[in-house]
């Protein structure tokens, strides 16, 4: 699990927002890929899925008044989910910056 700084202040929805309309196209452009990414949003939580190359929820993030952690919760075997992960932690550094 990674924590961030929630400098000024997010709520979860509307990290999720911002998720939805911005992330996808930020991963792809420094990935120089096509991927297809959905999200799932209840209370403080946001579930991040990669449909397309591994199977559930790859990255959960959960969101406080304080801190964004972000937990990874895919097998690096199977797809390079440091990368996925260091890209989605990047957004969020920027998002909650």
């Amino acid at each position: 699990m990674t924590s961030i700084k929630n400098v000024h202040p997010l709520s979860a929805e509307a990290l999720f927002l911002i998720l939805k309309k911005d992330f996808a196209n930020d991963i792809n452009a420094k990935m120089n890929s096509s991927l297809s990414i959905e999200y799932a949003h209840v209370y403080d939580i946001i579930n991040v899925s990669f449909p397309e190359i591994i199977e559930g929820t790859v990255f959960t993030i959960t969101v406080t008044e304080n801190e964004i952690a972000l937990t990874n919760n895919g097998d690096d075997t199977e797809y390079q989910t440091n990368l996925l992960g260091q890209h989605l932690h990047d957004f969020l550094v920027e998002q909650s910056s």
